[in-house]
Parts: structure tokens; sequence; C-alpha cells
């Protein structure tokens, strides 16, 4: 659950804040002797930062998430390569564009779209239904308040508002459906010859050669850098904390008794006649009067009708404007003060008005009085809560001793271990792409090939590669990048440069047959050797041809139509030094009549997406040509 809260705060593209660093330098005994601001930004997008560790929170989350996918397409180097890292800053660009063009726009997330993305979320409901102890706790425990987490909601919602806004609009014609369906059902007649590796006439390699090929292709052959490092780990697992006395437990219960207690709630559906931002008095008397007309119609037996047919609240609507069980404090305050001032099964006679929004209509289906759970009901809990609580201030009293230790003593891990009481460890030979073991963490990997550790001789900062596990790590070995011996690596070159005159062989075979197809023949006497035939193959039935290579496959359906009944030839590598020759006889179209209409929606709707995405995408292409856009490469 932490975790997919993580992943909803930090949603594609993740949520940008702006960072200003200022630092004072001493001298000579005087503090602040001056005071200066250091741009400390990845990218600046506008008037708008976006701040190193916004950055780095970003590539964490994104770490920590493939790492416990394990159908994730990425492996933990992938996440330090410039590309991927140049990926994750244009989402944040792109998300700092459309923050600002909302701006522009005056487009902004109502209080009404935050409170049903929350109550929606199943990670907060209990039972199906929205629980306010549930969303409290897990909001806790990771440090939040009610109010930071929903400004965060607030804030990945309107990066939401205008890509909407163009699906919206996006429109995919049944002309269109049809050519998707003539293309996928499209199928192809076929030959494929698969061509025999030629052999070598000249296996001369001169030293001269192997030489010249060695220099030219020198990264090929240069053992890379690695390093190794002594490390301390401090791990909550290992860390037990005494059992709780009666006496800290009724404590914790007196500071925690909001956590064990069922709040006053009720249960409501509501109506909401939007009024327009900035609206004119006769756009307001308007909407009164026909939230006036509603409540005095409304019964509890129509009320999920006239919500259906006229609330402005999309959310609920559909569900006859149920809104769940709300307790004080989520609703805004004007809705809070109606609500829980009616009496069950009451319907509220006059509309209330609540900013940002409009008129509620609200009826009171149900209630549930507050009642605090005694201490002896909720001491197993109690204890529980306790002990998670005093394990992570024993972790974290103990993570903080390591780095503050190590910090002191930046030359050497002894007197820390000595201090602390923990055994010095040494990790194998790893290169930047990482090792096994905790030198497959990124993190791990990223503070050991930091200058401060590699060159400076320093002790890293404490880096924290899991939850409860922490570490701080000081080099131990380092093995610069070097070439290897031409002595050692002869031997392979010899046999690639003779892999390579196989190939260009190979190529110039198949070309020249190829060239002389096109001019009319027989293949099999050309090539002089078997064709084998493959008729009527569909395209959407490629996945299953096992026995063709794929590359192959994908050539035939990209080739263009015969023409005059005269076939297209082209060549394929295979591998290896192979290559097949390609011919494409007949394109027979498919045919969209037999295709039934569900398949047919379905498809629409993966248009419109793909559409509208690619609509958002030119959008905001748009956006940043008109804004000024500055991206810190030495920072990244």
């Amino acid at each position: 659950m932490l975790q997919a809260l993580r992943n909803k705060i930090h949603g594609w593209p993740a949520a940008i804040v702006l960072g200003v660093s200022v630092f004072a330098v001493a001298f000579f005994g005087i503090e602040s002797y001056f005071v200066s601001r250091v741009d400390t930004y990845v990218a600046k997008v506008g008037d708008h930062e976006i701040s190193q560790q916004d950055w780095q929170s970003r590539l964490n989350d994104l770490r920590q998430q493939f790492s416990q996918d394990p159908n994730s397409p990425y492996k933990p180097a992938d996440l330090e390569t410039p590309a991927f890292k140049q990926r994750v800053l244009d989402g944040m660009i792109n998300q700092a564009l459309l923050q600002q063009a909302n701006t522009d726009l005056k487009l902004t997330v109502s209080n009404l779209d935050v409170r049903q993305a929350i109550g929606s979320d199943p990670g907060f409901q209990v039972n199906g239904q929205f629980s306010p102890e549930a969303y409290r706790a897990i909001l806790n425990m990771q440090g939040m308040t009610p109010a930071m987490y929903e400004a965060k909601i607030r804030a990945s919602l309107a990066t939401q508002l205008l890509p909407q806004a163009i699906a919206a609009t996006t429109i995919v014609s049944d002309a269109d459906v049809d050519a998707f369906f003539r293309l996928r059902l499209q199928k192809r007649d076929l030959r494929l010859v698969e061509l025999p590796r030629p052999s070598l006439t000249d296996t001369n390699v001169s030293d001269a050669d192997i030489n010249a090929f060695y220099q030219s292709h020198l990264v090929d052959y240069t053992t890379p850098e690695q390093v190794s490092v002594d490390y301390l780990e401090v791990k909550q697992a290992d860390l037990k904390a005494t059992a709780p006395t009666d006496d800290q437990l009724r404590e914790y219960y007196a500071q925690n008794k909001q956590r064990y207690a069922q709040p006053e709630q009720r249960e409501a559906s509501h109506i909401l006649i939007e009024v327009p931002k900035n609206a004119t008095p006769a756009q307001q008397k308007a909407a009164l009067d026909k939230a006036k007309k509603i409540a005095a119609e409304a019964t509890p037996e129509n009320f999920a009708k006239l919500a259906a047919d006229n609330s402005d609240d999309l959310g609920s609507k559909r569900s006859g404007g149920d809104l769940g069980w709300l307790e004080k404090g989520v609703a805004n305050a004007a809705f809070d003060t109606a609500l829980f001032g009616m009496k069950k099964g009451e319907i509220t006679k006059e509309p209330v008005l609540s900013p940002d929004e409009g008129y509620h209509i609200i009826w009171l289906r149900d209630a549930r009085e507050g009642d605090a759970k005694p201490f002896e009901q909720v001491r197993a809990q109690l204890a529980e809560d306790w002990s998670k609580n005093e394990g992570d201030r024993l972790y974290n009293e103990r993570a903080g001793k390591l780095a503050d230790l190590a910090e002191r003593n930046p030359g050497s891990l002894e007197p820390v271990a000595k201090e602390l009481g923990l055994s010095i460890q040494t990790s194998p030979l790893f290169g930047r792409q990482g090792g096994e073991g905790v030198t497959a963490d990124p993190k791990f990997v990223q503070a050991a090939f930091a200058d401060d550790v590699v060159n400076q001789g320093n002790n890293s900062s404490l880096v924290q590669i899991g939850k409860g596990d922490a570490i701080v790590m000081h080099l131990n070995k380092h093995n610069a990048a070097a070439p290897k011996a031409l002595a050692d690596v002869k031997d392979a070159i010899r046999q690639r440069i003779l892999d390579e005159r196989v190939d260009a062989m190979a190529k110039k075979q198949a070309d020249d047959i190829a060239a002389q197809l096109t001019k009319g023949g027989d293949v099999a006497t050309i090539a002089k050797a078997p064709v084998r035939t493959l008729n009527a193959l569909e395209r959407d039935k490629l996945a299953s041809m096992k026995d063709v290579a794929p590359d192959v496959l994908m050539k035939a359906f990209s080739l263009p139509h015969p023409v005059d009944g005269k076939p297209t030839w082209t060549v394929v590598r295979t591998g290896n030094g192979a290559y097949d020759l390609v011919a494409v006889d007949k394109v027979t179209e498919g045919d969209p009549s037999k295709v039934d209409k569900a398949e047919r929606d379905g498809i629409r709707g993966q248009m419109m997406d793909a559409m509208a995405n690619a609509a958002t995408l030119d959008y905001i292409k748009a956006l940043r040509a008109k804004t000024e856009v500055k991206i810190a490469q030495d920072r990244m």
C-alpha cells in the first residue's frame, strides 16, 4: 500500500517544486561573511525550477518501482544511463509546461475532484468504502498530513486537465477503424530463400591488420573501471526493541487516541450545480434558481435520478450522487457545517454554497456517532504500533550516528565501526553497471563511484539502499579502466576480422542475387538454394511463426505491394553472416465487415488514446517552443 501511495504521489510525470539553495561561508570565525545565491536546478522551465532533489527523488522512486516489479522491462543499470535520466527529466519538464499552461488558461482542480480522487483510491478503502482511519494511518506512516497529500494529489490531477481536454476532442471515424482492420487482417503470399554462408578464400590476417583493428576498436578491448569498497551497514531488522511497559502503552494511547477511535461520520449523496469562476451576477442567480428548484423537487426516492440528470459532479452523478461515508474535515467548511447539522434522512431545503464549486443539494442517508475504543480493547494493536514506532526510532537514531561518525572521521571506517560495534564488510570488485548482491543496487553503485569516495578517498554519505537499511562506505580498491594487452585479444580480433569479411561477402552475394531477381528469372536457379513458400500469411498472426526470424517477417510486411504482378524482392540479414531473400508475391487486404462491434469499439478506444497522446505531445512541444527551458547537464 505504501508503494502504491508513493506511485500515486509521484505518478508520471512527477510533481515539481521550486528549489533554491543559499549557502553561508565562515571566514576566520565570522559566520555569514557573505551570502550568495547558487543555482542548483537541473532544469528551469520559464520561471519554475526543477531541483536536483526532486529529480533524484523521482529517479529513486522509479528504481524502487522497477526493482519490485518482476515484469519490468528495465534493469537497474538502465536507470543509470544518460538517456534514461534525460527521459525522466523531459517528463518533469513536460509537467512543468502543463502546469504553466493551466495557470495561463486559468484551469484549476476543484476540491471536489481532489476528494473524489482520494475517496476512490482502493488503498484507503475498507470493505469497499473510504476509511478515514486507514487514510490517516497511512499518511501518518509516510510522515504526511492530509493537507500535504491533498496538495500532491491536486498537483498530479492538474497535469491531467489539458490532456483530458485534448482527449475529449479526439475523433476516430469509421473509415479510420476500417483502414486499421484492412491493414491488421492483411494477408501476404511470401517466398523465402535462406542463402548459404559463403566460404572465405582469403583467410590471411596480417599483424598490421590486427593492430589497426585493435587501435580503431580500442573501446571494445578495454577492461572497465572497477572498485571494491569497505562498508558498514545498519539494518532495522537487526535492532530489537524491548517490550513496552504498561505506562508506555498508556502514554502512547493518550498521544494517539484519535487513531483508535471511530470518528463521527455521515453517509451522504449530493447534487452539485456548478458556479463558473468569475461568474456574473446573472450566472450566479441562474445557478441558485436551478439548485432551489431541484431542492424543492428532491425526495429520497428520486434523488439518484435527479443527480444523474442534473449534477455537475461527474465523479458521483453516475452513482446517483453517492459520496460514501464522510467525516469532519474531508469536505469544505460550508459543506461540513450543513452535513453535520442535518438529521438522518433529511435533504437540505436550501442549497449550500461552497467556494470554488457551487451549490450543493445534500441528502443525509445515514449517520454514525463517534466512539473511542477503550485502552484494553486496543492493547494488542497499541503494542504492535508502539513496537514499530520504537523500531523506527532506534533505526533512525542508529543510522544517524553512523552518518555523523562517518562524517567526523572521513578518512577511515575503523573508528566508526569501533564506536558502533559494527563489522566492516568488503565488497567484490564491480563496475559502473553494478554486480551481484548489494553491489547490484544502483544507489550503492552511484555512491561507490562518487568523486568524494573514488577520487578524494573520503567516507560516503549515508546511503539508504532499502527501507530500514543504511550503508556508509569507503574505497578499498580502485582499478582504472585500461586497454587489454594486444597479445591477450589477438586471436579474438583475428576471428572478428574474418567474420566481417564473411559478412561483407554474404551481403554482396545477396544484393547481387536480389538485383538479378528484380529483372526476372527463376529464384531457385539464380540463388542455388531451396525456396520456401508461405501463402496467405496473416499480419495479425506473425507472433505465432516460430520457424521464421522475426526480422524477416517484419521486413516482409513492410515491403511495397507487387506492381503489375512482379514480386517485390529484398535482402534481410539474419545474423552470423547469413542473409535471406524475401519476396512478396501477393497482398490481400483484410475485410473490416467481418469484425464484430465489440472488437471495433475496443480498437476505436485504443486509437483514440493513441491519437490523443500524440496530440498532447504535439501541444507540449508547442509549449516548449515558446518557453525558455534551461537544462544543467553538469548537475544530472
